[in-house]
């Protein structure tokens, strides 16, 4: 049986549209909208022969369940996530992997917003438990706009077992802590990195803490004592991407 799944969102729905026609099933459009962005949408699925669905915007706000919608809702295909054996089929076809690692990631906002910095940097993937986090939901999909298609997301069953897969492929795991002495940017980050970002709330878990190779610290020169888990992941991306750039 297909599965399926909903994009709510302008955005979301152009990259949909542009990248992955071919999986659209249904596409609603608010009737008596006057924004020059759905018009976008509609002009792009009439010239892909996709069928629109005109409805009133009560009808959007019913099927997508207080999500925010924009005046568009697409149904479709949804591809499979991907496990442990293609993550390790990617290290080792990969020079200089650059992986993100978030454990027990609650919030789909959060997550949403981890993948589509992780796109932007070039990360070669994204590595979150089955359990103890988010899964892939509308919400995730739509903060992402529409990364969450086109950086692979790799849902481990055993996470421990997994970074200790990745330490034995030559991959260095790098955990970042408040309590740590060395800072991000005396990290060596131009080889095969894993970067691994604890929850919102209570930051790594120790089994994760301890199988790193490796823990730095964003330094903090204000009163705020933490980052947002997005914010800290895009700082410690680009960190990466910067030596890399450099080398």
């Amino acid at each position: 049986m297909t599965k399926t799944s909903l994009v709510y969102g302008i955005h979301a729905a152009l990259h949909t549209l542009k990248y992955s026609p071919e999986r659209v099933l249904e596409l609603w459009v608010q009737a008596d909208h006057k924004n020059t962005r759905l018009d976008e949408i509609t002009t792009l699925a009439e010239s892909l022969e996709i069928g629109i669905q005109r409805v009133p915007r009560k009808s959007l706000d019913k099927m997508s369940h207080e999500q925010r919608h924009q005046g568009v809702i697409i149904r479709r295909q949804t591809l499979p996530l991907q496990d442990e054996a293609d993550l390790m089929e990617l290290v080792d076809k990969t020079n200089n992997v650059l992986l993100l690692i978030l454990d027990g990631v609650q919030d789909p906002h959060n997550l949403g917003a981890c993948l589509r910095t992780a796109d932007a940097a070039g990360a070669d993937a994204v590595v979150v438990p089955a359990s103890r986090g988010v899964g892939m939901t509308p919400t995730v999909r739509k903060v992402a706009s529409g990364a969450a298609d086109s950086i692979p997301l790799i849902v481990t069953r055993n996470l421990a077992r997994t970074l200790k897969q990745l330490k034995d492929s030559g991959v260095w795991l790098i955990g970042t802590s408040d309590q740590a002495q060395q800072s991000i940017y005396e990290m060596d980050l131009t080889g095969s990195s894993a970067l691994v970002m604890g929850s919102e709330d209570k930051g790594l878990r120790r089994l994760t803490r301890d199988h790193c190779d490796f823990l730095i610290r964003i330094p903090m020169a204000g009163v705020v004592e933490s980052l947002n888990v997005s914010v800290a992941s895009g700082i410690c991306l680009y960190e990466a991407v910067r030596q890399r750039n450099e080398n």
